[in-house]
């Protein structure tokens, strides 16, 4: 489980590993319950998303503003970049804790280093948004036929692209988001690997995609000093991309894909993480060695594959363990 949890927690996103923003989701989505629906994005929400994504993360919003106790777990284990965007949100009187069914950061390559922006979908009273934001003498900027509202004093802007969908984040993050959407840079419907990827995972509450640079990040943090070993450069070349996604509807399911440029590759990588496995079995306390016999790693056609399953009491048990703790810090 170590390995499962390094996983969620060490994926790359905005040059530093926060990941735990999944994790955050993932471990909050397991105490919803069979009520967690599929997290899609509309493509309008895929259209404002820069072509040169590193990561993207989509949950289902609504559910976890349903659970006290999920979004006091979320708020603890949340980084900072993204507890920023979350708490201007909250902050700017829009509502989203009310309206929002899924919500989604994308972590993209800018020409001045890695920027993330947010997009939230739900049915939005833009009416009575545009009506304070009017009564407030809140100015807009304009951007084309889009209109940049600020969110409070903290740096933050929103764009609603329509009614059932706003970008929000900083101005620089923002602004590219919209060139996406409006052609004037490409987006992610552009990015055929990504969209291609996307498919396999959309349909589950909580997922993730990585391209090639987040994937070989990720893949190095997960098999500690093994990724020191000739073995490990050799595999991190032919790294292409990863996936994962959380399943609640009976107990909790984690998967995950790394896609490698060839099936001898992705033998080498299940090779080199069941060795790492093994030795933190050897090494860890019973709760460890439970969690990691319920966890298989393995490879098929050219992808290594890492699934965990567990019920509910079994993994809520886990997030109260030390290893949990460390993972977390």
């Amino acid at each position: 489980m170590v390995n499962l949890l390094g996983v969620k927690r060490n994926v790359a996103i905005a040059k530093r590993n926060v990941a735990v923003a999944a994790l955050a989701a993932c471990t909050v989505a397991g105490l919803w319950g069979p009520s967690a629906q599929a997290a899609e994005l509309s493509n309008d929400a895929k259209a404002a998303i820069p072509r040169d994504i590193q990561q993207v993360i989509v949950v289902d919003y609504r559910a976890m503003q349903n659970s006290p106790a999920a979004m006091n777990l979320k708020d603890r284990v949340l980084p900072p970049e993204l507890k920023r965007l979350e708490t201007a949100l909250k902050s700017s009187g829009l509502k989203v804790d009310q309206d929002a069914d899924t919500l989604a950061f994308a972590a993209f390559r800018a020409k001045d280093g890695t920027r993330i922006v947010g997009i939230a979908q739900g049915q939005f009273h833009t009416g009575t948004i545009m009506s304070n934001f009017a009564k407030n003498k809140t100015k807009a900027e304009l951007l084309r036929d889009n209109k940049i509202y600020p969110l409070g004093s903290g740096g933050m802007v929103v764009c609603f692209l329509n009614q059932t969908t706003m970008v929000f984040g900083e101005k620089s993050a923002v602004k590219d988001a919209l060139d996406a959407r409006d052609g004037v840079q490409q987006n992610f419907l552009q990015n055929g690997d990504m969209v291609n990827e996307m498919q396999a995972v959309d349909s589950k509450a909580v997922w993730s995609l990585l391209d090639q640079k987040g994937t070989q990040t990720m893949m190095k943090s997960v098999l500690g000093g093994a990724s020191s070993l000739a073995d490990y450069d050799t595999v991190k070349e032919r790294m292409k991309s990863a996936r994962y996604t959380m399943d609640f509807q009976n107990g909790v399911k984690f998967d995950m894909a790394v896609v490698m440029s060839d099936t001898i590759t992705a033998a080498t990588a299940a090779t080199l993480m069941k060795g790492v496995a093994l030795l933190r079995k050897n090494s860890g306390s019973p709760l460890e060695k439970t969690a990691l016999d319920q966890t298989t790693i393995d490879s098929s056609g050219g992808t290594l594959t890492v699934d965990y399953s567990s019920s509910d009491s079994q993994f809520s048990s886990l997030l109260s363990s030390p290893l949990f703790q460390s993972v977390v810090k």
